[in-house]
């Protein structure tokens, strides 16, 4: 097990120049999901997901070397352009949660700004977007400073690693297209402290997949995703969970390989209902879904039953609904959407994304 600690990452000179590093990072939607966890933020089953283009986080670190000398972690945070108290408190812990793997944090004065392109809290991975951009910082702040992580492979690796320690679904999010978390023997190199890229296997239809995601409600969350996951540990139906992922993920790597779309899709549909299930026999039980959830899933399912259109949903931990098709099916999706799903969304939102290349260093 590597844990990165690296008490060598100290500035040797006060003398640091100030510098800064940019990214935008994208959110990722789990296909199969990640709801259960262990240890330090370690899956109790693997996950697959498509990682997103247009719902991202853009991220920037300032740094200098710090006027006084102390021991915490100085920072100044902004997301959206204000104060933040809340976000810069969780920023706080979490950095001083990890100085034995970054201890040059401490000798440093950072500044940070943060800005989604998606509403926060309401259901689309922004924790998996903004925590990759963060890891994403770090480690570029690394190379900066000490020359260090010089191949893209240790990079995204450590990237991830550091990301999973913020929010697991965030070490997803630091790879092109699709990515795997969690060990499997099906996949030798797969671990539950990082995720590893899934390109190669990857049919080419799955590549320019579409995700459109229809705001059907842009409030917060009533139950976060961290509490979520807690809650699993009194789930009596936890454990025949776990064992139906690790099944379900060996299908979808099936249909994946394979182009096998329809495969692909019922997985999906499938896996979205079982993760609200699971939250609403969670003790206390809790429902994120909306009515116009329910109305849009309905609709969707007698689209796909009229047309024999493949067009499929998923949802994550909230009340948004992410409609999955091919490209060669975008015009006519596209029109259904614009035409019966868009005014079930609030101010008619519709997010419309694809499968995307993956990060993007800024600057």
């Amino acid at each position: 097990m590597n844990d990165y600690k690296n008490p060598r990452l100290v500035l040797v000179s006060k003398e640091v120049k100030p510098g800064q590093v940019s990214w935008r990072s994208p959110s990722n939607l789990a296909i199969i999901k990640y709801w259960g966890k262990y240890g330090n933020q370690l899956p109790r089953n693997p996950s697959v997901s498509f990682t997103l283009d247009k719902a991202y986080t853009e991220m920037t670190v300032w740094y200098q070397a710090k006027s006084i000398p102390g021991e915490g972690v100085h920072l100044d945070f902004r997301f959206e352009d204000r104060p933040n108290e809340a976000f810069q408190d969780k920023m706080v812990r979490f950095l001083e949660s990890i100085l034995d793997i970054f201890p040059f944090l401490k000798q440093l004065e950072l500044s940070i700004a943060s800005n989604n392109s998606f509403p926060h809290s309401s259901g689309i991975a922004s924790s998996a977007s903004s925590m990759s951009a963060l890891a994403l910082c770090l480690c570029s702040m690394e190379r900066q400073l000490f020359d260090g992580l010089k191949t893209e492979s240790e990079f995204l690796r450590k990237a991830s690693f550091i990301a999973r320690l913020a929010s697991g679904s965030a070490c997803r999010s630091v790879y092109p297209l699709a990515a795997v978390w969690g060990k499997s023997a099906e996949l030798p190199e797969s671990s539950d402290e990082y995720a590893i890229p899934y390109e190669e296997g990857l049919h080419d239809v799955f590549k320019t997949f579409h995700d459109d995601i229809l705001i059907i409600s842009r409030g917060e969350k009533s139950v976060s995703s961290r509490a979520g996951h807690g809650l699993m540990d009194g789930n009596i139906y936890a454990d025949n969970r776990y064992l139906q992922a690790r099944q379900r993920f060996h299908q979808l790597l099936s249909a994946l390989r394979t182009g096998d779309v329809e495969s692909f899709g019922r997985i999906a549909e499938a896996e979205a209902l079982t993760l609200h299930a699971l939250m609403m026999s969670s003790n206390p039980p809790y429902i994120l879904m909306q009515p116009n959830t329910i109305t849009a899933i309905r609709k969707v399912q007698e689209f796909r039953q009229s047309t024999g259109l493949p067009l499929y949903f998923s949802l994550d931990a909230g009340p948004n609904l992410h409609l999955l098709y091919p490209e060669e099916i975008a015009l006519k999706a596209q029109v259904f959407i614009q035409d019966h799903l868009r005014p079930l969304c609030e101010e008619e939102q519709v997010i419309a994304d694809v499968v995307g290349t993956g990060p993007l260093m800024r600057g």
